[in-house]
Order: C-alpha cells, then structure tokens, then sequence
C-alpha cells in the first residue's frame, strides 16, 4: 500500500515536473522565436524626440513656433517628482521595483480578460516599447516582444531615463505630446507650476485621450483624474490633508475657458518668421527644422516691425479707397446659418479671412445680417450683441465708393469693420467699412551695417496672402536700379561733374525700332551725372550704360547681388529685368556702408535643443567680424573692444560717397523731395517702371537702409500719375521717421581719398571755393586724380525727330555741345537730324 501511494504521488510529481519543463521549454522557445529579430534597443539613450522650434525676438520674446508635434523636450532631472508620481500612480504603480514586466498584472489582466473585461497590464516601460520600437496592435506575438524589450531594456537604461523617454514621447490629446506641451496646452503653465489636481489631469490622459476631453467628456475626466488622486495618496505620495483639498478642485482647462491659451501670447504669424521658416527649411531640412527643436535668435525688431506693416498699409488702403470700387472678402455665410446668433457667430468663425490687420484698430470680420437703405445691420466677431457701440454701419460711411447699399452688399456677406474714434479723446464714432486691397506690395528695413534685417513685410495681410513680395516677388525696379549704373561709370573713370547728353535715341531691336523717354517727355541736353540721377533721366543713363559697357554694368549688378545673370541689353539699366526687393535693399547698404559686402539676414544665432550654437551670422563667410579684445580683462574703462571688420569690398570707397552724395540730391531736389522729409541725412531713388506697374524707393540713413515696391501681383497699370516718389516715399518716410529715433543717424563717412571741388550741377562747370546758391554742390573727386571738365559724351546714338533743350527754369535754349570724339556742335530749340554733329555718331 505504502509503494502504492509513493508510486502514484512520484508519477505525479513526474507528471508535473515534465510538464514544468515543458511549458518552461515552449515559454523559453517561444521567446527565443520572437526574440531573434527584434529591433535594437540600444539607440533608445540617444534617442531625440521631434521637439518644437521657437523663433524669439531681439528682446527675447518668442514670436513663433514650428512643429509636426506639439512636443517640448524636458529631461527627467527638470520634470517635478509630482507629474512623475502622478503618472507612475495612474499607470504603473510599481514602475521603480519590476524588471519592466509585472507578472502579477499580466495574471490579473488575463484572468479579467477571460471573464469578458478586456484591459491592458503594460508597464511604462513596456509602452515605451510599444512607442518607439514596436506597432501599437493588440496581438500576442506583439507583447511577448514588448515582455522581452522591456526587460533588456530595464537593464541597460535608468529608471530615470525610462520614464524620460515616456514623458515626452506619450500623446496626451489637443495636439500635444509629452508632458511639457501639454502643460502648456491645458493650462497655459509649465511642468513646475503644476498643482496635485492638475498633475493628475494630465496624468489621466494617457489611458484614452479622445475620451477624456475636458469639455465634452468633463465629468468623465473628473472621475479619472479623482482616481488617480486617491492612487496618489495610496502610494504615499500626497497626504490625506492635501488628497482631500485637491479632489475638491473644479475641472478648470484652458479649453473650458478658465486660462487664457498660450497661442494668445503670441503675435500672428506674419511674413517674417514664415521667411525664417523658408530659409532654416533649405539649410537644415524642413523635416529637422520642424522637429530639431531649434531656438532661433531673429533679427527682428517687434516695434519696427508694427512700423512697417503699419506704413505699408496706411498707404495700400489709402490707394484703393482712392479707386472708389467695393470689393469686400467674397466670403459669405449661408441663410440657414443666420437665424440665431449662436449658429451665425460659429459660421463666422469658421470662415477664412484675415485676422490679423491692425491699422488705427484692429479690423474684425463680420456678417451682413440686414440690408437697409440707409445702413447695414451687422454681427461683429468677438462683439456681444449688447456693446453699447451698437452693430449698425451708416450709409455716410461708405460714400467712398461708387453705388448704394443694395448694389454692393447682400445678407450673409462676410465682411471687414474696425471702429472709428475721435484722435483726441479716443470716444467711439462709428463702425466703418474696410476692405483688404487688391493692390500689394513689399516693405523691408536692414541695417547697413550688419545686414541684421530689422522689419519685413510681404504684402497687405499674411492671414490674406501668404507670398512674400519682400522675397519671393520678382518685378522690375525700374529707375531704383540706375545707381547700379552710374556706380560702374564711377568706378570706371567717370565723375559725378562728367557731363553726358540728354537727347532723343533709337534703337533697333529685334521687336523693332525701341525709342526710350524720359518720364517728362523732354529733354535737357548736356546735362552732368549727378542732375540725371537726381532728375532720373533715362535717356542720360542708356547713354551711359551704352558709354560703360552693359557687360560692366551687369558685372556691376551682379557683384553687388541684385541679379544672379543679368541680361545685357541696354533695356536692362533703366530696370527692366527682374529681380527681388530683398535683393535690392542689400545692395543698396553697400552704398550706404561705403562699399563693404554686407549679408542681410533674419537670424542672428541658431542654437540646437541642448543650447549649442550651430549658425551664428557674425561668423558667416562674408560677415566675419572679429572682436580682438573682447577677451582682454585689462581692457581700459570707458574703452570699448575693438572690431576687426573682415570683409569684402566690393567698391571704392571714394565711389560710394560719390554715389551717396548722388543720392541725396534725389532727397533733397529731385524725384523724392516731395515725399521724403527727415531730420538726418537721407539718400535714395524712386523707380517707376513703364506703365507704372511697378513703382519703387530704396533710401537709406547712415544707419539703416529700408525700400518699398507697390504693384498688382498680376502686373497692371496703377494709374496716370503713380510713380516711385508719390506711392512709396511715404511708406519709407513714415518708417524712417520712426526708425531715426531709435537707431539714430547723422552724416555718412567721408573716405580719405575724397577732394571736394564746387560745381554748377546744371552745367558741371568748375566753380570757385567761394561760390554759392542752389545750383552749387560741393563735390567730391578722388584725391591725386585732377578731374577734366567740358568732355561730353553721347553713347553714340542717332536722334530721333525734332525736340527742344529744356534749361533747368524750363525755357528752351541753343548750348554748344562737344563730344566723345571732341568735335563741337550746337544743340538748339528744334533740332533735328544733322543739326547735331558728333563725328558721324548722330
């Protein structure tokens, strides 16, 4: 009996025992099987989560943000011990003392698994897996490999790491991923501002974001987040005391309403930081840009940039009320979607219009709810229907364009309203109609002596168009690019007292006999240089540029970076090729500089997401300038370091006082003066292309250098009368009235080499030292170089038809004219063909 009972109890001992070892071989077999090919878990310590990208102002303001996930990257040592522990209590309460498995849970989940409650028993570590190594279904084969990751894991990574990596990586609802963002996202606060109850907020979403959503789900979340409270007390983490008072705490989210967001911190996204965007995109990559976490140091200067967008405007909205024509946003809201204020107030909000135009105040889109004879009755986004400024629009206000109420507007129009109010005491007049203008245009402000640009805008509204006429809309500059000209004719041996020949030209080409004007259809014979570029003649500048050589001139264009190829017909030195203001306003700072290579750029320093700077701007080739002493502790008080500037010169310095000197006329007497007024000096040029469909100034301080161009994206006529001068003179007035205060300015660097010499600017006759009156200029010749007076030149030209010489009064006169080839001749009232003889030339 007793062999009987040890017989049977050894044979199920036996029996166990082998299928111990048989479950325990198919368990090691299984593992071994699915273990062979799993991915390597080694790159998880280096692992760089896609983080945010944030541009910050001069002042050190963030201004934008860039990114495919709404992720701020927080290491473990920086993420308070309470969202750690919140977290650890809501997932996986013994996260610090498993292997990255817990047998107890898997157990425990199976068993409710079989009775038909379906629930997961992943550790953090195992979703950790799941994130990065591994898919996110829900077959075995799957969590036997996240059994296995975790555990290699475990021992190769800290738990500090670990729960690092999960932290940030983990998607926690409204667009953000990891706990720094959503933070942010919920409560407008960061991780270390965090209250208990808040810590546990965030900490419940991880279980189903999309069902714990702090409005529609609110109560929902309210359970969970209690929950995870009470796991909190449980795990000792909070006391009874402070348990009690923070599950008493009301649901609050930004999303409820009861935190300001923290997008509204931020200003609009305008063109500048979109440009930023373009440029880091091609040099990094946008996918790096996008995700590399990068803090980018702009070269942007909040309130010239407010001056600029603000000029600009003033002027394109001054331009189209001109043209008396109601073109409203083409945006309307359905009838059906009028009949309450709750269902119009929605529709309005999803329509796309802009936003983001403040000019005097701030414009508001709105709806047409009623037409009337006399006024139009109107929903105003972001008005309560009981403002004591009423929702009505006067007929009186819209007398500025052509026809009445029912012949321009319709119920359900979307439209733009801004408030009017008295300039002295601020007090409401009335809500008045605006309209974004079809015409648009470019504005940018650079420092001449860095490159550092300061302001740019891109046309009327970002929210409306998001192409960038400062950089990406090519036009021609017209006359704007005639100091180009005279800049090689300078260089090249010519003074601003050389005199050339203002005079009827043809030209054959291959459309035909080409016969240039100047814009006043007249003509003023031997006339100096720094009359024709002051008076901007183009008849004097094709001549010149015939005289130089277009290869030098377009070498000229080139050199400085207004053109890549530049086309070498003689159509092109009054303008006629393309090219970008970006490109323009930097050439122009190497005037302004006095002939140095400059770089403009909208970032001064890039630096990655551990704080180490990748791009500096100073440190650019072309840029370089080297602080010698900036190092040196012995450095005198009241001493400043001394900069050593490493760049290129890409003109004589005498040329570029010349040039400037040039310009200034243009300020003070010529194409500018009306429109160009400050209390420094000022140089410039108008352009205005043919038919006015361009019209440009570029002008510039000692200091800073800004430029405009107004145009239709499809290019047409502005009108009889547009020009340079009238249209963008004031744009760059009004900017630079602002921009002298805060960067100052006073008279430009007169280079050693310069020799100044009184000259008749009508006649570019030699004057005594003692001479004076308004046709008087001092100018400046190269020192050493004794400068020849009386030679004129023609370019070779034969005339076109009879014509008058016009004097600088505006009377007709006969001058005797002596050419190229030094022979003489009298130019006279109603000259024509062989009156003129210069050597078989004409």
């Amino acid at each position: 009996m007793l062999r009987f009972i040890f017989s049977f109890f050894g044979g199920i001992f036996a029996v166990v025992t082998m299928g111990a070892m048989m479950t325990a071989l198919t368990i090691g077999a299984v593992f071994w099987m699915y273990g062979r090919d799993l991915p390597s878990h080694e790159h998880l310590a280096q692992y760089t989560p896609p983080t945010i990208s944030r541009i910050y102002s001069v002042e050190g303001q963030v201004i934008d943000e860039f990114a495919q996930e709404r992720r701020l990257f927080t290491p473990a040592a920086e993420i308070p011990d309470l969202v750690k522990q919140a977290f650890v209590s809501a997932e996986d309460k013994s996260f610090y003392t498993h292997n990255g498995y817990d047998p107890r849970a898997i157990v425990s989940a199976a068993i409710d698994t079989a009775r038909g409650n379906t629930r997961g028993a992943s550790t953090i570590t195992q979703q950790v897996m799941k994130n990065f190594l591994l898919s996110g279904d829900r077959k075995a084969e799957r969590k036997i490999k996240e059994i296995i990751l975790a555990s290699r894991v475990e021992s190769a990574l800290s738990k500090e790491k670990i729960l690092e990596l999960y932290l940030n990586e983990i998607f926690l609802g409204q667009n953000s991923y990891g706990v720094a963002a959503a933070a942010q996202v919920y409560f407008n606060k960061t991780l270390s501002e965090l209250a208990p109850h808040e810590a546990a907020f965030l900490a419940s979403m991880p279980k189903a974001p999309g069902s714990f959503h702090p409005v529609r789900r609110k109560e929902r979340l309210r359970e969970r987040r209690d929950y995870v409270l009470e796991e909190m007390k449980e795990n000792g983490y909070i006391s009874e005391a402070v348990y009690e008072r923070e599950v008493a705490m009301p649901l609050r989210s930004v999303q409820n309403g009861d935190f300001e967001p923290y997008q509204n911190a931020l200003p609009p996204r305008d063109y500048f930081t979109d440009e930023i965007r373009r440029q880091l995109s091609r040099d990094f990559g946008e996918e790096q840009f996008f995700s590399g976490g990068y803090s980018v140091r702009a070269t942007l200067d909040p309130e010239m940039q407010v001056e600029a967008a603000t000029s600009l405007r003033r002027q394109l909205e001054q331009y189209d009320r001109g043209l008396g024509v109601w073109n409203g946003t083409g945006k309307t809201i359905p009838a059906e979607a009028l009949s309450s204020e709750d269902s119009w107030r929605a529709a309005l909000a999803d329509v796309r219009v802009a936003r983001d135009v403040d000019l005097d105040h701030p414009w508001l889109p709105a709806v047409v709810l009623e037409v009337r004879e006399n006024e139009l009755v109107i929903g105003i986004e972001g008005v309560s229907s009981d403002d004591p400024r009423g929702n009505r629009v006067p007929r009186s206000d819209t007398s500025w364009f052509k026809g009445n109420l029912f012949d321009n507007f319709e119920k359900g129009d979307v439209i733009h309203v801004r408030q009017m109010t008295e300039d002295g005491s601020g007090a409401f007049i009335r809500w008045s109609l605006r309209q974004i203008p079809k015409v648009q245009g470019g504005f940018m402000a650079m420092d001449v002596h860095t490159g550092r640009v300061i302001a740019m805008q891109g046309g009327f509204s970002y929210q409306h168009s998001v192409f960038n006429r400062a950089t990406q809309a090519k036009r021609q500059p017209g006359s704007s690019f005639k100091p180009f000209v005279y800049a090689s004719a300078l260089d090249s041996g010519y003074t601003p007292a050389t005199i050339v020949v203002d005079a009827p030209i043809e030209i054959n080409t291959p459309q035909g006999v080409w016969r240039p004007q100047n814009a006043s259809r007249q003509y003023y014979g031997p006339t100096p240089l720094r009359t024709g570029i002051e008076r901007s003649r183009n008849l004097m500048t094709i001549r010149l540029a015939q005289e130089v050589g277009m290869d030098v001139v377009a070498d000229y264009a080139e050199k400085f970076g207004v053109y890549d190829n530049m086309g070498r017909v003689l159509a092109n030195a009054l303008g006629a090729d393309e090219t970008t203001l970006y490109r323009v306003v930097a050439a122009y700072a190497m005037f302004a500089n006095g002939g140095e290579r400059v770089e403009p750029t909208l970032i001064d320093r890039v630096q990655d997401r551990y704080g180490s700077s990748i791009y500096s701007h100073d440190a650019a080739d072309g840029n370089k300038r080297v602080c010698v002493d900036c190092d040196n502790p012995e450095l005198n008080p009241g001493r400043s370091p001394r900069i050593v500037n490493e760049r290129e010169r890409v003109m004589n310095a005498v040329t570029a006082y010349q040039l400037t000197s040039m310009m200034r006329g243009v300020v003070q007497r010529g194409t500018a003066s009306k429109y160009v007024n400050l209390p420094v000096p000022t140089a410039g040029k108008t352009g205005t292309t043919n038919d006015a469909k361009d019209v440009w100034f570029v002008g510039f301080t000692s200091n800073i250098v800004a430029g405009c161009y107004i145009g239709y994206d499809t290019p047409r006529s502005l009108g009889r009368g547009a020009s340079g001068g009238g249209f963008c003179g004031p744009v760059f007035n009004r900017f630079m009235q602002k921009a002298i205060k805060k960067y100052g300015g006073g008279e430009f660097k007169v280079p050693e080499d310069c020799q100044f010499i009184n000259i008749d600017r009508f006649s570019g006759a030699r004057l005594g030292a003692d001479a004076s009156g308004d046709n008087v200029v001092s100018e400046c010749f190269r020192q050493g170089e004794e400068p020849v007076f009386g030679i004129q030149f023609d370019g070779g030209f034969a005339m076109s038809g009879s014509f008058d010489l016009i004097r600088p009064d505006g009377s007709t006169q006969a001058q005797e004219v002596t050419t190229s080839t030094g022979k003489k001749a009298v130019v006279g009232p109603k000259a024509g063909f062989g009156s003129l003889s210069s050597g078989g030339l004409y």
